[in-house]
């Protein structure tokens, strides 16, 4: 991957956690968890579409179809997992 190719990944999948963030609002934390699990997702994605070479909406060296799937994995797990309301009994 070349590093404007990672620039724009980053980029793209930061956008996704904003979104999530922006559709159903939260304090600042869940938007820097939304983002963090964004990218990260989105990287596995990548990775493991290079590794296993399956090619699905590639977008120059980026795995842009699995990129995307991985990201709005993640995202829909965290967002998931932070939905847990601590309460003392």
């Amino acid at each position: 991957m070349t590093f404007p190719a990672f620039i724009f990944s980053v980029f793209l999948a930061a956008a996704f956690g904003s979104l999530l963030h922006l559709w159903r609002g939260g304090p600042l934390w869940r938007l820097v968890l939304y983002i963090i699990l964004s990218v990260v997702g989105f990287f596995a994605g990548h990775f493991l579409a290079e590794l296993f070479s399956l090619n699905f909406i590639n977008l120059g060296s980026i795995h842009l179809g699995f990129g995307i799937l991985g990201s709005l994995a993640l995202l829909g797990l965290g967002y998931w997992l932070s939905q847990v309301d601590f309460q003392n009994s």
